[in-house]
């Protein structure tokens, strides 16, 4: 992989719902599903150790509530003076607007439960970008999730050249391109909740969408289109940046998929 050759803000989602206790949280024994442990570390601080391990990082912002900034601050005992703290928004459009508002740089997005991000993948998305994108979204191919685990993801987008999931990964050449976050406001579940895709995207594409009618390409330049936007996929090859820690099935899968990682490396 080439590294990035320019600079970077990244942004992680780390709020929770307001007014919701988070099941997972609850269970094992924390007051916010950030701070959840998984293979001796908290869910955030596997993705902010991913994040400063890539090559060009300007910056990293966290958006979460305003009392949670002293717990997150607290799991990093060094200084770190490209670390900082936006007050979460009643929404994730909302917040990645507040987070990302006056940057000029590439900017990469991701959440909090992330937990099996890599520099790899994060360079993809900033690479994406100086090759012409305005936005690029993280794939993986549905054979390529199950084989990183046949457990770790259930939710599959159906084109005509494959189906995909979804990496919680995203990238925006500036403040200027995350118009298209404007399809996160209602939270960004398409999967579970179709009106909110036809909202973002349109009757019509959803229609070619339900008629298989598309593949994930022709998708996203009718996307680009709609938000006059150039969006490109990255397609990762490791399918296990689809699984993110979501409940306790997903919890378990990506815990073994950590421990794999340092067995690898050991």
């Amino acid at each position: 992989m080439s590294r990035p050759k320019t600079r970077f803000v990244a942004v992680v989602l780390a709020a929770q719902r307001a007014g919701t206790v988070d099941p997972l949280a609850q269970s094992h024994g924390v007051t916010h599903k950030c701070l959840v442990p998984i293979e001796g570390s908290p869910l955030i601080a596997h993705v902010v150790m991913a994040l400063f391990a890539t090559p060009g990082l300007d910056e990293l912002r966290i958006v979460v509530e305003p009392e949670m900034v002293a717990p997150i601050r607290a799991l990093f005992p060094r200084p770190m003076p490209a670390l900082d703290f936006i007050p979460a928004a009643d929404n994730l459009a909302d917040s990645v607007f507040a987070a990302t508002r006056g940057v000029d740089l590439p900017i990469v997005v991701t959440t909090a439960d992330n937990v099996l991000l890599t520099p790899e993948a994060v360079g993809q998305m900033v690479e994406t970008l100086q090759n012409g994108a305005d936005v690029a979204i993280a794939m993986a191919t549905r054979q390529a999730v199950l084989e990183a685990h046949p457990e770790g993801q259930r939710r599959f987008y159906r084109f005509t050249d494959d189906e995909y999931s979804n990496c919680n990964l995203y990238s925006f050449a500036g403040s200027k391109a995350t118009a298209a976050a404007e399809s996160f406001r209602g939270g960004g579940q398409f999967a579970k909740k179709p009106m909110r895709l036809i909202m973002a995207v349109g009757v019509i594409n959803v229609m070619l969408l339900a008629l298989r009618k598309l593949s994930l390409r022709g998708a996203l330049n009718r996307l680009s289109v709609r938000f006059g936007l150039r969006i490109e996929p990255v397609i990762l090859k490791d399918g296990a940046h689809a699984v993110d820690v979501d409940n306790e099935r997903t919890y378990a899968c990506a815990a073994l998929l950590l421990d794999r990682r340092r067995f690898a490396l050991a």
